[in-house]
C-alpha cells in the first residue's frame, strides 16, 4: 500500500516538473529568439522534452503489471510441459486479479475437459462400463502383477439373442438391454471381488453384444467354470425392453493365465475360441478352452481361406435332384444343391463350409454365385423345352442381405428366364425369423410368379398363426420326421397329422430324405404330394440329370 502511494507521489511530481520545464522553456523562447526557423526548432525540442517526461511518468506505474505479464506468460509456457494444475502466479493476483481469475478458471475448464474425453476414450456411453482400450491397459497390467502361483480367469460372454431385440424393438429398447447386462454384471463381480486385494475383477464392454470379465485370481478351473455358470445363469433371466419381457441368453467363452496365455491378447483369443464353440454347440453354453477346440478354430480359418480361393478358382459347381410326384410318377422339379470340388478333399456337401461361410463375409459372394448358377441353368432349361421348376435354397444370412432380391430380379430379367419354373426355398427357422422386408420381399416374387417352398419342416419351431399368413406354395418335410415312419406307429400318426395340418392351410407337401419303398407306400397312403430322395436318385449334374429324364422317369409305384 505505502509502495503504491510512493509511485503515485512520484508520479505526481514528474508531471509537475513536466508542466514547469514547459513553461520555463516556451517562456524563454518567447523572450529570446526573434527568428522563425529558431522558434520552430524550440517548439520541437520543447514537444520532444515533454513527450519524455510522460512517457516516464506512464511507465512508472505499469511497470509491476509487466512483470505481472511475463509471470503469466511463463506460466501459459509451462503447458508445454504438462502443468495443467498451478494456479496464476501471486504477481498476477495482485497486479491483475480479474486476469488471474480468468486464467484459473480457464485452466479449471480445460482439465475438465480432458477428464469428460478421457472418459470417452475409456468408457462405453451406453453401459458405463470400461471400453476396449482401457480393458487391454488395466488387464495387462493386472496380469503382469500376478504371481507365478496365481491363475487368472478371463470370461469372453456374447449375448445369443441380442439382434433380435434390436431388430424386433429398435437400437433405444436394445441400449437398455445392453445396460442391464451390464448392471447384472457389475453385481456379480462385486460379489465375487475380494476384500482387501490390491486387483479387483474387471469387466468391459468390448463391442455390441460382446463382454469381457478378467478375474485376477481363481483357484482352479472348476472355479473359473462355477463363475462362468452363474454369469449364464443371470444373463438367461429375461430383461425388460420397453414394456416387453425378451430374453436373449450368452454363450460364454473360458481362459485360465497361465494355461492358456500368459498375455491378455493369447487370453482373449483363447476364450473367443471357446466362445465361438460354445455358441456353435447351440448357445446359451459355458465352454473352457482346450487344444482341440484351437484345432479346430485352425481348421475353420483354413476353410474360409480355402472358400475365398474356391471362389477365385470357380470350384463350385450344382448337382440337381429330382422331385416326383407321389400320385403320377413325373419329375415335377429338380433341386439344384451346392457343391464343393476341393482340390485335396474331394467334393463336398453344404453342411460342411457353409455355416462357416455363414459366419464370415464369404456367404454373399458364395449365394451370388449360386444365384447367377442357377438362373442360367434355368435359361438352358428353358431352351430345352423343360417344364420342370427348378428349386434352390437361400440361407438366412443371403435372404437378409441388402441387395439380394434385387440381383435375383435382375438376373431373371436379365437372362427372360420364367420364373414360373423358379423355386425359392427356406429352412424354417429363417421363414419364422425374416423380417418384414423379406416377407414383402417373397411376397412380390410370388405374385410374379416365382414359387416359395419351407425347407426342412419338422427340424425347428414353427408359428403357425406366422405360417398361415406367409406367401408360400409348398412345404418339405425334414427327414426326421420321415426317417422312421415304416417301422413306428408314432412317427406315421405324427406325420399324417403334419400333412393333413399343411394341407389344411392349402400348401403342398414334399418329402424329403425318401430311401426306401416302405416309406413310399406310407407316405402315398397318408397323402403326401411329392417325395426327393435317393429311392429315385441321387443328385447329379445337370447335363446327366437330363440323361436320366430322357431316358424315363421313374414309376413311385415300383421305386
Amino acid at each position: 500500500m505505502l509502495k503504491e502511494r510512493l509511485q503515485k507521489f512520484g508520479n505526481a511530481v514528474l508531471s509537475v516538473l513536466a508542466g514547469f520545464s514547459s513553461f520555463v522553456f516556451t517562456l524563454m523562447a518567447l523572450l529570446v529568439l526573434r527568428e522563425l526557423d529558431e522558434k520552430i526548432l524550440a517548439a520541437i525540442t520543447m514537444g520532444t522534452f515533454a513527450l519524455l517526461i510522460t512517457w516516464i511518468a506512464s511507465e512508472r506505474p505499469n511497470s509491476g503489471q509487466g512483470r505481472a505479464i511475463k509471470a503469466l506468460i511463463d506460466r501459459l509456457l509451462a503447458v508445454k510441459r504438462g502443468d495443467l494444475s498451478s494456479p496464476a502466479p501471486k504477481i498476477v493476483r495482485k497486479q491483475l486479479p480479474a486476469l488471474a481469475t480468468a486464467v484459473d478458471a480457464l485452466f479449471d475448464q480445460v482439465r475438465s475437459n480432458l477428464d469428460d474425453v478421457r472418459a470417452m476414450a475409456m468408457y462405453d456411453p451406453v453401459t458405463s462400463l470400461p471400453n476396449r482400450l482401457y480393458f487391454k491397459r488395466e488387464g495387462e497390467t493386472v496380469l503382469e502383477a500376478r504371481q507365478p502361483a496365481e491363475r487368472a480367469a478371463l470370461l469372453f460372454i456374447d449375448l445369443d439373442g441380442f439382434k433380435e431385440v434390436n431388430d424386433s424393438f429398435g437400437h433405444a429398447q436394445g441400449d437398455q438391454v445392453l445396460a442391464s447386462v451390464a448392471n447384472r454384471l457389475r453385481l456379480l463381480v462385486t460379489e465375487q471381488a475380494e476384500p482387501g486385494r490390491l486387483s479387483q475383477p474387471i469387466i468391459a464392454r468390448l463391442a455390441g453384444d460382446e463382454f469381457t470379465l478378467l478375474f485376477p485370481s481363481v483357484v482352479s478351473t472348476e472355479e473359473a467354470r462355477s463363475i462362468a455358470e452363474k454369469v449364464l445363469a443371470e444373463l438367461s433371466e429375461p430383461f425388460a425392453a420397453g414394456t416387453h419381457s425378451v430374453s436373449i441368453g450368452a454363450s460364454i467363452g473360458v481362459a485360465l493365465c497361465p494355461n492358456h496365455g500368459t498375455d491378455l491378447a493369447s487370453l482373449m483369443k483363447a476364450a473367443d475360441i471357446a466362445m465361438y464353440h460354445a455358441k456353435a454347440s447351440g448357445r446359451s453354453q459355458v465352454c473352457v478352452y482346450n487344444e482341440e477346440l484351437a484345432i479346430a478354430f485352425a481348421g475353420r480359418l483354413e476353410t474360409e481361406r480355402a472358400l475365398r480361393e474356391a471362389l477365385a478358382r470357380d470350384e463350385f459347381t450344382l448337382a440337381y435332384q429330382p422331385q416326383v410326384c407321389a400320385r403320377s410318377g413325373e419329375v415335377v422339379a429338380g433341386e439344384a444343391l451346392l457343391r464343393w470340388n476341393h482340390p485335396t478333399r474331394g467334393t463336398l456337401l453344404p453342411g460342411s463350409f457353409i455355416p462357416i461361410a455363414e459366419e464370415s463375409t464369404l456367404i454373399g459372394a458364395i449365394g451370388d454365385w449360386v444365384i447367377d448358377a442357377v438362373i442360367e441353368a434355368l435359361g438352358r432349361w428353358k431352351a430345352a423345352g423343360a417344364t420342370q421348376r427348378l428349386t434352390f435354397n437361400v440361407s438366412p444370412g443371403q435372404a437378409e442381405r441388402p441387395g439380394f432380391f434385387a440381383r435375383l430380379r435382375e438376373k431373371i430379367e436379365e437372362t427372360g428366364s420364367p420364373p414360373w419354373l423358379l423355386e425359392l426355398e427356406f429352412t424354417e427357422t429363417m421363414a419364422m425369423q425374416c423380417s418384414d422386408n423379406v416377407i414383402a420381399e417373397l411376397a412380390a416374387l410370388r405374385a410374379d410368379g416365382v414359387s416359395i417352398a419351407i425347407d426342412d419342416f419338422g427340424s425347428g419351431y414353427s408359428n403357425l398363426a406366422r405360417m398361415k399368413d406367409m406367401p408360400i406354395d409348398r412345404v418339405k418335410l425334414d427327414r426326421s420326421l420321415i426317417s422312421d415312419i415304416d417301422s413306428s406307429e408314432n412317427a406315421r400318426t405324427i406325420i399324417a397329422a403334419v400333412i393333413h395340418l399343411i394341407h389344411g392351410l392349402g400348401l403342398e407337401v414334399v418329402a424329403e430324405g425318401v430311401e426306401r419303398k416302405d416309406q413310399i407306400d406310407v407316405l402315398r397312403a397318408v397323402g403326401c404330394d411329392t417325395f426327393q430322395g435317393h429311392a429315385f436318385a441321387e443328385a447329379m449334374p445337370e447335363e446327366r440329370f437330363f440323361e436320366w429324364l430322357r431316358q424315363g422317369q421313374p414309376d413311385a409305384k415300383s421305386a
